[in-house]
């Protein structure tokens, strides 16, 4: 066994904490890392939407499918008659939970407040997304979307989990919505609970109840399945996948969109220089990590954002290179003292934090701690939450964050771009600015031809690299497992979708 096989072994099972989890006859008890944020999590706020989404209680307009095809999902199908006009014509067998029939009205009473400031429903994340200049009902049937600026995205932005359609809420349904599961309750931070919708349009749901209950650290999820307490794992340790198998659990594991790589603090501090952050990008062996840390279940080292052999990806291989890192280090100022490198006086030193609800991050970080101390670059690795992760790189108290994000939740590759990576993006939180990077992503959306859009998304992975803007370090396969009798379950490349009306349990 390789030392970095063994070093990640025992860092999985070091954080082994047992955490109980309850789970019932009748219903499919789901363990996850991350939970609800408020007793009735609104789809359209934060990314309430997505587990609404994945436990079938919502639905968009348009989906995605298990191939990453746009297809229409409520809608009957979409029309561009503008550069900035687009004609949404809706299905008419659709009903809300209550009972009641979804009509063109509301669909535009559900999304127009999205893009409301003020309103308790506003998302400013989605609000860029759309971009909406104007939305109103035509008829029984039609929605006409009116973009501020042509946007190429926008069929595949109604795919957004949080732009739901919804219906007026209730004491009884307080998420009034049109899937085979009727939203229930939630506890912040610990439950999402939701029951079968008898009357769906497409057939009788196969499951009465499904639970989903937060886990944060991955080891005890695995615990609390083999205790029988939950009935599935999302993100399930991939040091014990092949293990548990034997158990007689089944596994699903395939590709994702799932990128994880480190955010630079481009503001301060030694990271924005960028030939530092290509020298630190250089000296990560990611084949040894996706060795260490994924046991060969799955992921590829990531020379770029989007995983290789997709519609979007650049042919960009990784590199792993420590001599030209050193290289690099130098030209950059640096000196090599005793081992040890030194930048204006000061031993060279990074700090890099992460957080623990998905096993691969403790790992890579500390294994990247390791390939920089090999060279002579002192590092340190703080693990706790997402948000105090994502506060210390804003404010410039760290100089790496590690994280995990699907890099095309909509299928098409601009948004998360735009997000991390665009002078202000909303989560752009290391404040890398490049302005030919900027231009790119704004003509992304704004040329529908897909050959240009090719090439131009093709031009900002190359800027990517050769700033390091970010670092990716690989693409990951999402690795679950759920006891033995779960039919009409698969991963899905987003990772937005989990149980459909099909979905089953055999007792």
């Amino acid at each position: 066994m390789s030392l970095l096989k063994r070093l990640a072994i025992a860092m999985a099972l070091a954080c082994s904490i047992a955490l109980p989890a309850v789970a019932q006859d009748g219903s499919l008890t789901i363990s996850v890392g991350f939970g609800p944020t408020a007793e009735v999590p609104d789809p359209r706020i934060n990314y309430n939407g997505w587990m609404s989404n994945q436990t079938g209680v919502t639905e968009t307009l348009m989906g995605i499918d298990y191939e990453l095809n746009l297809y229409p999902r409520l809608a009957e199908n979409i029309e561009q008659t503008s550069p900035t006009t687009w004609r949404v014509a809706l299905r008419d067998d659709l009903m809300f939970h209550d009972g009641t029939s979804v009509t063109t009205q509301s669909v535009v009473d559900a999304i127009a407040p999205i893009s409301e400031e003020g309103n308790p429903a506003y998302n400013a994340r989605i609000s860029n997304l759309l971009d909406l200049a104007g939305l109103e009902a035509e008829g029984d049937r039609v929605i006409i979307f009116e973009t501020r600026s042509p946007n190429a995205a926008f069929p595949w932005t109604l795919s957004e989990p949080g732009i739901a359609v919804l219906g007026p809420p209730s004491e009884a349904f307080p998420i009034n919505a049109t899937g085979p599961y009727i939203f229930r309750e939630a506890v912040p931070e610990q439950l999402y609970r939701v029951e079968v919708n008898a009357d769906y349009r497409l057939g009788t749901p196969g499951l009465e109840e499904i639970r989903v209950v937060v886990i944060p650290d991955p080891a005890a999820a695995a615990l609390a399945f083999e205790a029988g307490e939950v009935d599935m794992v999302i993100n399930y340790p991939e040091t014990d996948f092949a293990r548990i198998q034997e158990t007689g659990a089944q596994g699903f594991s395939a590709p994702t969109a799932r990128l994880y790589f480190y955010t630079v603090n481009a503001r301060s501090g030694p990271m924005s220089n960028p030939l530092i952050r290509r020298a630190v990008s250089a000296v990560i062996d990611r084949q040894g990590i996706v060795e260490a840390a994924l046991s060969g279940v799955g992921g590829e080292p990531a020379g770029t954002i989007y995983p290789a052999g997709t519609g979007w990806a650049a042919d960009i291989d990784p590199l792993h290179d420590p001599a030209r890192a050193e290289e690099l280090l130098s030209e950059a100022g640096a000196i090599k003292e005793g081992g040890v490198w030194t930048l204006d006086g000061e031993p060279l030193a990074l700090d890099i934090v992460t957080y623990s609800s998905r096993a691969a991050l403790p790992l890579t970080a500390e294994l990247t701690q390791a390939f920089l101390q090999a060279i002579g670059i002192k590092a340190t690795v703080r693990i706790g939450e997402y948000g105090a992760s994502d506060e210390a790189i804003a404010a410039g108290d760290a100089d790496l964050f590690l994280q995990a994000w699907v890099t095309t939740p909509q299928g098409d590759p601009g948004a998360v771009l735009e997000s991390l990576l665009q002078t202000g993006g909303g989560s752009n939180t290391g404040g890398y600015s490049n302005t030919e990077l900027d231009q790119l992503l704004a003509d992304g959306r704004t040329i529908f031809d897909q050959e240009k859009r090719a090439a131009i998304y093709d031009r900002a992975q190359e800027i990517i690299v050769e700033d390091a803007a970010l670092i990716p370090v690989f693409h990951v396969s999402q690795v679950n497992v759920a006891r033995a009798g779960l039919t009409g379950y698969a991963v899905h490349p987003t990772e937005t979708y989990w149980i459909t009306y099909e979905t089953a349990l055999q007792e």
